[in-house]
């Protein structure tokens, strides 16, 4: 059945729709959608399991469907290679399905534009660069485990409408809403990056405290130069994530409780300049962290605004006042100039405003 390039690109939106579910939570494999139609139907759709498998097109196709003569709309190169599953390409040809059509190239040298190949000698045909452009910004996380640049590094701050980080009086700046919405922003990365100052002072737990995205809580990862980190913190009690600390000083009293409590202590090598934080991003690449969420104090937000390591940026903005009791630990100039009208999301956050800009 001829279908029109509407229909395709409309196919393929949905594929990336799937994808968009398990972003952040596939381990070192991308997050993948799938969709099959068949006779300008869907019949069956899928998308990349938690940790990365089973993947998308796998998903879609292991079920009791006949997909013959079916088409496959999926948002990245199906993978041809032999890992620790076998190659998508494998189900795709044992459900003889007629068509493949995908966005992008697999980044992965081991798949990267082979079972193009792989597909037409079973004389399947095959269609790609369908929102291409979407597609290689949707993937330019995954791109970069394939190269030697810094991994995506987004950022976010709480404000006060008076532009105060930190409230002397209570714990929250924003309303319920504002935290929920990061919340779930947080289940969009394999990392969240903290310093041990946000840490002591404010004792969060930095999980996703949203129904069913618990298990998508990222890692967490404090920098903590000189283990001044406090014993009893309430992050200790957070099961969902992995926790790393990152410091220059030894102290075996202090690593031997935190492993004791399942944190993994890195030591970071003193170098000439200890105040390169590009350093420590491309050791969080070396851990396969691909997608790095930071949430921390003012004066670290400030380093890495200045050193320009951040991608995007999301600002919440209070609808309260707290003029005698806030205060701020670094200058808020720099933030202030991204909180332009242009920059600001249309969402009901009941009085509290997002900004959402790009830095680089």
């Amino acid at each position: 059945m001829f279908i029109s390039q509407n229909r395709k690109i409309f196919f393929q939106k949905l594929a990336f729709d799937l994808a968009e579910i398990n972003v952040g939570s596939t381990s070192s494999n991308p997050s993948v959608g799938c969709v099959i139609e068949k006779n300008g139907s869907i019949i069956s759709s899928g998308y990349t399991s938690l940790n990365g498998r089973p993947h998308a097109e796998f998903n879609a196709l292991n079920k009791k469907i006949n997909f013959k003569n079916s088409s496959l709309h999926v948002s990245l190169e199906p993978c041809s290679h032999y890992g620790l599953t076998p190659p998508c390409t494998n189900i795709i040809i044992n459900k003889k399905v007629k068509k493949v059509y995908f966005s992008v190239k697999d980044f992965d040298p081991r798949s990267k534009n082979k079972s193009l190949n792989i597909l037409k000698k079973r004389k399947i045909n095959t269609n790609t660069k369908l929102l291409n452009n979407f597609g290689l910004n949707f993937y330019k996380s995954f791109s970069k485990q394939f190269n030697n640049q810094l991994p995506i590094i987004d950022c976010k701050i709480a404000l006060s409408k008076d532009l105060y980080s930190i409230s002397k009086s209570k714990k929250w700046i924003t309303n319920p809403y504002s935290r929920k919405l990061g919340n779930f922003l947080r289940s969009k990365y394999n990392c969240l990056l903290t310093t041990y100052k946000t840490i002591n002072e404010d004792n969060p737990l930095l999980d996703c405290r949203i129904e069913n995205l618990e298990k998508k809580s990222p890692s967490i990862v404090i920098l903590d130069r000189y283990f001044k980190i406090k014993k009893n913190l309430r992050l200790l009690k957070n099961k969902n994530s992995k926790i790393y600390l990152l410091t220059f000083k030894k102290n075996s009293n202090k690593a031997n409780f935190f492993s004791k409590k399942g944190v993994k202590v890195i030591y970071l090598k003193k170098t000439s300049n200890n105040n390169n934080l590009k350093e420590i991003f491309f050791l969080l690449k070396k851990l396969k962290f691909y997608r790095i969420f930071v949430e921390s104090g003012l004066t670290f937000i400030n380093a890495l605004l200045n050193q320009k390591l951040i991608n995007k940026f999301f600002i919440f903005k209070s609808s309260q006042y707290l003029r005698n009791n806030g205060k701020n630990t670094s200058e808020i100039n720099y933030v202030k100039r991204l909180m332009s009208n242009k920059n600001k999301v249309l969402i009901n956050l009941k009085g509290d405003s997002l900004y959402q800009t790009k830095t680089q």
